[in-house]
């Protein structure tokens, strides 16, 4: 009954002219012949290829051809076909680059007007870029060489850029939409040619699957170091490269309240790039190849869906049928290094949420063989019978190694994020009473660096997947007094799965404890029944027919055949939707004719920007085009791949680099502890200069600070032999209100962490009792051996030696000391099994006259470890009378969090005794 015709318009998008009819994708013809990359000569297969470039008489050019190519030894793929040009050198087949050999940043006069114009085009409408051309300040001055904004835009037009952009006007025959249907949409193939060979990437490469084993455990990580790759590759011809694709898409609203505008963008990048660098958006390792129609169809409004499903599939597959094609026959295409690979693109993962990730795999054939697909009653009846989406020609049918139970990957902000916010954390309100629930998150201390709710949890329905995270690192300790046991283990269980489902790196131990963790919690989901907490629209509900929580059970295999988890989350997809699609559409007219495709124009623009800014940086500095390989031994601060570049060919232009800056790294020029592993920051002027003793007892209410620096320096002098003649009690302090620790990654030890800030405030009208943070230390037991206590930070300090002196202090003395008030160990994870956390209390001590005080000790700054986080034992009920300023002060027992963030997690969880 019905068919699908397309036909496509030029104008400034490009040309191309195709018609597809009937019921079914046309299938493409292809040829059977193989050409040589260097000489086009043809042969019938690959092996006829790769005897040919390894023979005496190789077409190679004598400068081009390389040792051991194409045949590496012991290899069964990423063998070198050629050498051809990468992403850089095809900007000078553009057909201005003859000018360009003269002025790098033709059409601008020079660069310092390249950045004047880029700077515009990126931070002004079009209308403000007029205005500012037409100011008063030009006229005594010289002016820029563009004078309006159609020319400034028209030389922007003209600056390299690949892979045009294209308009099909789509319609189905019989089916009436209120609107005409545009696909705007490029070609994916070329765009993973254009990815594939940007230099920009070369040392975040992959062309091979691999085994990764460490401490005898197979390591699994990124998408070629997992199973599905080395499966592929064992059905493909010796020597092929596989360019996994990865998809993503959603749909997203542009307009607020009013309007109902949205655009549904389709991006694409590839696996074989590090996930570090997929994961984001500003490095530039996603593209955008498609914006799907919206459509309205003119039927009855049951019909709509499936409708629009078909057209979703259909568009897709026009947008990705070259990349199907080489899927099945393989392709040739250049590496960022120039060497020619033998390329194959299968469909490995397409991040999406729920509801779209159903429409791509609820299909089914059978059906069709009875029923008309067209005829949409008796077809759609017969499909929701069976559960199905009723789209009966999905665009994966035809990708060679494509299947939707594994393309269809774990994906943790929709399936673990999402799934926390809407039933767990909902079953903990029933529970625990949104009021009850909301002081415990309000008197929590504050810490710097991480979200404080205010306000509570409960009131806000609309929140963001980070919002949810910070949820999740108090929740457990949080609940504990006013909760049930089971009810806590429960959900305890489902928090630590999701931390596990999203380490960096997974071993089958931590695979074993994912799948573990999970299994607690349907041993003990019957008190949340019990509780009455998970309810629905008629009140209590005893299942659990949650598809989310089924899709937890599908995780590990996930993992083993595709690797990491987070690799494919659609956080990455939500931030594009934010760049590609929101933040452009501000940028627009604003019309609902044409928004989307002056999105695209402006897309284009920001592109062709990027490129060649980073291309004439090196060209005009007379660099190599090549990013050289270059082995990382040095500790890893960031991945930003064009910064990495150009800080190791031209550092002093390393200002010029959009994207993630480095962390700084305080192991360079730091403090470090003795074994190196912590490095300690403190501000080279302190907070005070010049503090005495009785000023430090006033000012941070330590009354028992000359007694305790007094001990501290005795207990040193007898253990080290070193004394000195520098008498405390008339010396001067110089003192802070605050340092940073910084720790390598728990999981990757190359990696290091971001600094956390570990605050040590005297009282103050906002503080009355202080602002201080806990941490972890290691301390000298009373037989000698090294053990971990938690400790206040009340004062930071070093002593002040007057520069006229000759006065030389110990070297326990040398470096800053940390004054502390310590916590003791009452409880372990064990006696506690529903937190499964350590539990602390006060320490105390006992005054000349009965009075009780806390346990204050001085140590070295560099005994801290770990910045903790310590949840206060609220019991049955907060204290209404408590605040978050006051919270650490007023309770005396604390649950040691190892929610905190991840790194914390791992380190309690493996290494913590």
């Amino acid at each position: 009954m019905g068919g699908c015709l397309m036909e496509d318009r030029g104008d400034y998008w490009g040309e191309e002219e195709m018609r597809l009819g009937g019921d079914y994708w046309a299938e493409s013809e292809m040829e059977k012949t193989l050409l040589c990359p260097n000489c086009s000569g043809e042969f019938p297969s690959i092996d006829a290829v790769t005897l040919h470039l390894n023979s005496q008489s190789t077409c190679w050019p004598h400068e081009s051809r390389p040792q051991q190519f194409p045949i590496p030894p012991g290899l069964r793929a990423g063998y070198v076909f050629g050498v051809g040009k990468n992403l850089f050198d095809r900007l000078q087949e553009d057909e201005y680059d003859y000018r360009r050999k003269i002025n790098t940043y033709y059409p601008f006069h020079d660069e310092g007007e390249w950045e004047l114009g880029r700077f515009l085009v990126e931070n002004l409408t079009q209308t403000q870029i007029d205005k500012f051309l037409k100011l008063k300040w030009f006229h005594t001055r010289p002016r820029p060489s563009f004078t309006s904004k159609d020319q400034l835009l028209d030389w922007i037009d003209a600056l390299p850029s690949f892979v045009p952009w294209k308009v099909s006007n789509i319609e189905f025959t019989g089916y009436k939409t209120t609107y005409p249907v545009q696909l705007i949409w490029r070609d994916a193939l070329e765009v993973i040619k254009q990815l594939f060979s940007d230099p920009v990437f070369a040392n975040h490469i992959t062309f091979q699957p691999h085994v990764v084993n460490t401490r005898g455990q197979r390591e699994y990580g990124d998408y070629m170091s997992a199973d599905m790759a080395w499966k592929i590759q064992d059905h493909l011809p010796v020597g092929a490269t596989q360019v996994p694709i990865i998809l993503g898409s959603d749909k997203t609203p542009v307009t607020r309240i009013t309007g109902g505008l949205e655009m549904h963008p389709l991006f694409i990048t590839i696996g074989n790039l590090d996930s570090e660098v997929r994961s984001k958006a500003t490095l530039r390792a996603w593209r955008c190849i498609a914006y799907m129609p919206i459509a309205k169809f003119r039927v009855h409004p049951d019909y709509q869906g499936i409708l629009q499903a078909r057209l979703w599939h259909k568009c897709v597959d026009l947008v990705c049928a070259n990349l199907k094609i080489a899927a099945k026959d393989g392709c040739f295409m250049p590496d960022p290094s120039r060497y020619i690979r033998y390329v194959f693109t299968p469909l490995v993962a397409h991040v999406c949420d729920l509801p779209e990730a159903t429409m791509i795999a609820a299909v089914i054939y059978e059906i069709s063989k009875e029923v008309d697909p067209w005829d949409l009653d008796k077809f759609q009846k017969a499909a929701k019978a069976a559960h199905l989406s009723g789209v009966h020609m999905p665009y994966w049918s035809d990708w060679m190694f494509a299947c939707p139970s594994v393309f269809l990957a774990g994906e943790i902000l929709h399936t673990c994020i999402k799934f926390f916010a809407d039933h767990p954390l909902n079953w903990v309100k029933e529970t625990v009473g949104k009021r009850e629930l909301d002081a415990r998150f309000m008197v929590q201390h504050k810490r710097v660096g991480t979200r404080h709710f205010t306000k509570g949890v409960t009131h806000v329905n609309q929140m963001t997947g980070r919002e949810h995270r910070d949820i999740q690192r108090t929740i457990v300790a949080s609940i504990a007094g006013v909760a049930a046991p089971r009810f806590i283990r429960s959900i305890r269980a489902l928090i630590e799965f999701i931390y596990l489902a999203q380490n960096p790196v997974h071993s089958p131990d931590s695979l074993h404890s994912m799948v573990q963790a999970l299994s607690d919690f349907h041993a003990f989901k019957d008190a949340i029944v019990a509780a009455e907490a998970r309810r629905g629209k008629k009140g209590v509900k005893e299942d659990f027919f949650i598809p989310k929580l089924e899709l937890l059970q599908s995780f590990r295999g996930t993992v083993e055949r595709l690797g990491t988890l987070m690799q494919f989350s659609a956080d990455m997809t939500e931030r594009l939707l934010i760049t590609h699609c929101k933040h452009l559409f501000e940028r627009t007219n604003r019309r609902s004719t044409d928004f989307t495709e002056q999105c695209v124009r402006i897309l284009n623009h920001q592109e062709s920007m990027e490129l060649f800014n980073l291309y004439a940086l090196f060209y005009s500095r007379g660099a190599s085009l090549v990013n050289a390989i270059h082995i990382e031994d040095e500790e890893v601060t960031t991945v930003n791949p064009a910064l990495s570049w150009v800080s190791r060919v031209l550092p002093d232009e390393a200002h010029s680099v959009h994207g993630p800056r480095p962390v700084r790294n305080h192991f360079l020029k730091g403090i470090l502890s003795e074994d190196a592993l912590t490095a300690f920051h403190l501000t080279s002027k302190p907070d005070f200069n010049a503090l005495t003793p009785v000023s430090i007892q006033t000012k941070y209410s330590l009354l028992d600070f000359d007694h305790v620096l007094s001990r501290f320096i005795d207990q040193l002098s007898l253990s080290t032999g070193e004394h000195t003649r520098w008498d405390h009690r008339y010396g001067r302090f110089r003192t802070w209100n605050k340092f940073r620790l910084q720790l390598h990654s728990a999981f990757q030890s190359r990696v290091i962490m971001p600094s956390r800030v570990v605050q040590a405030y005297p009282p103050s009208d906002a503080f009355p009792l202080g602002n201080c943070d806990t941490v972890l230390i290691n301390v000298m037991g009373d037989d000698g051996q090294t053990t971990s206590r938690v400790a206040q930070v009340r004062l930071i300090f070093e002593p002040k030696i007057p520069r006229a002196s000759n006065l030389v202090l110990p070297t326990f003395l040398s470096n800053p000391l940390l004054y502390v008030q310590f916590f003791h160990f009452v409880a372990n994870p064990n006696d506690r099994p529903e937190l499964a956390m350590w539990t602390v209390e006060r320490t105390y001590m006992i005054g000349q006259h009965g009075e009780r005080y806390r346990c204050g000790g001085v140590v070295s700054l560099t005994d801290v470890t770990h910045a903790v986080e310590l949840i206060p034992e609220y019991g049955n009920k907060v204290d209404e009378k408590i605040s978050s300023a006051t919270s650490l002060e007023s309770y005396d027992r604390f649950f040691l969090n190892s929610f905190t963030d991840k790194e914390s997690y791992h380190t309690f969880s493996t290494e913590f005794t």
